[in-house]
Parts: C-alpha cells; sequence; structure tokens
C-alpha cells in the first residue's frame, strides 16, 4: 500500500462537494486532503467527475447473478423463485464458486461498489456432508474478494431448519451445521485478514430456532462481530413466526440479545411500529435492496418510518437482479415516493450515507464511507462526460448522481489506495468473458 496522491476535479466531502480537492493517500488510509489547487500537482493522479466514497452492498448473495435473466417467465412470489434459487445453489463447488464469485465481485467493483458484505449460508456438499476442509466454500468466497481486490466482510449464516416444527429440505442440507454450535466451532477457524474480515448471521427467524438465535448472538457479541438477519422479507414468515412465538421476528431477535449497533436487519420489509422502536432504541441499521425487492415482488418497505424513528438505512444488491448502488440508493426514495405520494423524505445526502458510512458501519468497518482524514482509502469517481449528467451544476451533482447516474458512468475505482477500475475497466479481470465462463460452467457443467 504505497504513498499517493490523487487530484479530485471535484469531491463529496462531509462539508459538502468542493471543486479542486487534493487527496494524499498512506497506508491505505487518507492522509491529508486539501482544498483549492487549481492546477494538477505534477505526482497526482488527475479524477475527472465527481469523487465519492466507495460503495458499500451490505447485502449480497454471489451465487444468485448465475440467476439473472432465467427467473422472470411466467408468474409466481419470492417462493417459486425460491425452488429456481435452489436448483442453483445444488450445482455449487468450491471451484465453480470461486470463478462465479470472483466475477460477480469484479462486477460490483466496476460499479463503484468498493466494500461487500456476502451473507454465506452454502457450507456443505449436496446432502450435507462437510468438505474435507470445512469452510471451503467461504475460502472460495474470501480468494475472489482477494483476487479482484474488493473490501468483504463475509457474513457466515447460521441455518437449522425448515420453518417451525419442520425439517430441512434435501435443498436445505447443505446450509446447515445441524447446531449453533457446531456453527460456531466451524466459524472459529475463519480469521480477519487484510481487506477482509468475518461477521456472522442469523439466515432468519424462521430458519433459526430461538435457542440457536440466542448462541449465534452471544457468539457474534463476544468477538465484536457484525450480526446480520434476514428480517421480515414475506408476510409469510411473519405469519410462520407469529403462529411460533405470538409476535414478529424483529422482538424474537430482540429477545434473544441480537440486538444492538452491530445487528442489520436486512430487507425489514413488513415492519410493525414495535419492530422501528426495537431498532432505534438498539442504534441497528436497516439494509433495503429496492431492485431485488422489486424483482421478487416483495413489497416497500417503511423506509420514512425507520428515518423519523433514527435507524440508519444501507443498500445491498442481495440476489443481483442488477448490480447497481445508484439504482439501489434512489430505489429507497423512489419507492417511497410511490408509496406515500410525497417527494423528497430521502435528501441525496442521506442516500449517499444510506450508500457508504452506513453500508461500511454495518459491516464492521467504521473508518470507511466518508472522505476524511483517517477514513478508509476506498473511492468511486463518477464521470460527468455522459448525457445523463450532462449540465448537472456544481450545486446540484449530489442530486444529479444520486437520480440519474448509472455504472457505466463510473470512470475509476480506489481500494486501500490501490486502483482496481480504471478507464471503466478492471485492471486485472476480463469482467464479461469471466461472467459469462463461470455461470455457463456452473449452469451447463461446462
Amino acid at each position: 500500500m504505497a504513498s499517493r496522491r490523487v487530484w479530485c476535479e471535484y469531491a463529496a466531502l462531509p462539508d459538502g462537494v468542493l471543486a479542486g480537492v487534493l487527496i494524499s493517500i498512506d497506508e491505505g488510509l487518507i492522509a491529508d486532503i486539501h482544498v483549492g489547487p487549481d492546477n494538477v500537482p505534477a505526482d497526482a493522479e488527475q479524477l475527472c467527475g465527481l469523487t465519492l466514497p466507495g460503495f458499500a452492498n451490505a447485502h449480497s448473495h454471489a451465487f444468485h447473478r448465475a440467476l439473472r435473466g432465467r427467473t422472470h417467465r411466467g408468474r409466481g412470489d419470492f417462493w417459486t423463485w425460491r425452488e429456481q434459487m435452489y436448483r442453483v445453489a445444488g450445482k455449487l463447488t468450491p471451484e465453480n464458486y470461486l470463478a462465479l464469485a470472483r466475477a460477480t465481485f469484479a462486477e460490483m467493483l466496476l460499479a463503484g461498489f468498493t466494500c461487500v458484505g456476502e451473507f454465506h449460508y452454502v457450507h456443505h456438499a449436496p446432502g450435507g456432508e462437510p468438505y474435507a476442509e470445512p469452510n471451503a466454500m467461504g475460502h472460495a468466497i474470501v480468494q475472489a474478494a482477494r483476487e479482484t481486490g474488493i473490501r468483504l466482510t463475509l457474513l457466515d449464516a447460521c441455518y437449522l431448519r425448515g420453518g417451525a416444527g419442520r425439517p430441512l429440505l434435501r435443498e436445505q442440507l447443505r446450509f446447515t451445521d445441524g447446531s449453533a454450535a457446531r456453527w460456531a466451532a466451524r466459524v472459529d477457524a475463519l480469521v480477519d485478514a487484510p481487506l477482509v474480515r468475518i461477521g456472522a448471521a442469523v439466515h432468519s427467524v424462521r430458519a433459526v430456532d430461538a435457542p440457536s438465535i440466542a448462541t449465534v448472538a452471544k457468539y457474534a457479541a463476544g468477538r465484536s462481530m457484525p450480526l446480520h438477519a434476514h428480517v421480515s422479507e414475506q408476510p409469510a414468515e411473519n405469519e410462520q413466526v407469529a403462529m411460533e412465538f405470538g409476535c414478529s421476528p424483529t422482538e424474537i431477535l430482540a429477545r434473544q440479545g441480537a440486538l444492538s449497533s452491530r445487528f442489520t436487519a436486512v430487507h425489514a420489509t413488513h415492519l410493525i411500529p414495535t419492530d422501528i422502536e426495537l431498532y432505534a432504541r438498539a442504534g441497528c441499521t436497516c439494509c433495503f435492496c429496492p431492485t431485488a425487492e422489486r424483482d421478487l415482488a416483495d413489497g416497500v418497505g417503511p423506509s420514512a418510518e425507520l428515518r423519523a424513528g433514527g435507524v440508519r438505512l444501507a443498500i445491498g444488491s442481495d440476489q443481483h437482479a442488477v448490480i447497481d448502488p445508484f439504482e439501489e440508493m434512489r430505489g429507497i426514495e423512489l419507492d417511497e415516493r410511490l408509496r406515500s405520494m410525497r417527494r423528497g423524505t430521502h435528501p441525496a445526502r442521506g442516500l449517499i450515507d444510506a450508500g457508504t458510512a452506513n453500508g461500511y458501519r454495518s459491516l464492521g468497518w467504521h473508518n470507511g464511507g466518508r472522505l476524511a482524514v483517517g477514513s478508509l482509502a476506498d473511492l468511486t469517481t463518477v464521470s460527468l462526460d455522459s448525457v445523463r449528467l450532462a449540465g448537472a451544476p456544481l450545486d446540484g451533482l449530489l442530486e444529479a448522481v444520486v437520480f440519474a447516474a448509472s455504472t457505466g458512468d463510473v470512470s475509476t475505482v480506489i481500494v486501500a489506495g490501490t486502483t482496481v477500475v480504471d478507464h471503466r475497466a478492471h485492471v486485472d479481470i476480463d469482467t464479461v468473458g469471466e461472467l459469462r465462463t463461470s455461470i455457463s460452467a456452473l449452469l451447463e457443467g461446462k
């Protein structure tokens, strides 16, 4: 991580968008920020456009990328989509997962994501037999992140049952360790590394019994790990939990000690007022995945109520119907406009925070997602030379980027001070080629 300097034509600093910003980077951190030089210093790389903190994809299932374009024929809902997803999950091996995750992470970098939270639950071989290396699948994800240069939090998920009183389906057997204790023993062998952190996850209240949720929560707390869970994604999930416990999934998570400032509720679509109060009181984050929630016909979450309650919002691309941080950020506001018939609930600055600092925090990287001295040197530059952004005024650049930019506008991406995307291409990877070959190899056995 050598020292370097970059000169930004415009930069989104905490105080606002400013012109002519010189950023010094040392050992992967922002060492200094100087505003004002009109000319590019001879030793500085020029970044033309608007430079933002790198985006955090706080919820990803990398293997779902293989489903794009293959699940849209005919009618259905989340549960019919899940059957198709399970068929793909059944084909995964450590080798083909490495190839697909590598290509998917490269696509994220091209889109401007510099950090990803991989919600990982495909742990074992089909049928549930552990691999000779019990964490072979997790190691494949970590290797994929290292080879692409993206920052990773591996959110290792506990998955124990098919629902209240229901055994696991055959397709789900490879997800489970059999008990929360055995889950913890396996996760113990995973360790943090440069650009990699290990986190924990409860797949859902539907898939993990209450005592086991408490075990996972205690384990994560003892190691100061981020803890994530799918929460209230579907009305059917809420109904199952209500029949078992007489309350909402959030209330069960609270009773078992899962809620804290380290906890992120993923989706949080079908919440009740009590849930929002619990999240606010505990300092939790809610991760919205608007493109996935639309694609799966999940519904629109109560983003306005969460924001009013002081709950932080983050973004994720989940099943990767598209990989586009701009679409996820503006989706929070635009879906709320359809829901409330009002504009302006979530201003651009707040949406940028959801896409950057809040996501980094939810993944355990507390000094990320800000262009400030001491922050992680993860930067995304958006070119302003496209028809989408041409003519935007300086005092409206942030709004123009949030509400009009696309991934095709991302020109440069820097992670930990190292350029990984240059001139709209990954510096090492033929992303299009690898996506094609890895998906074909997975689905067709080539």
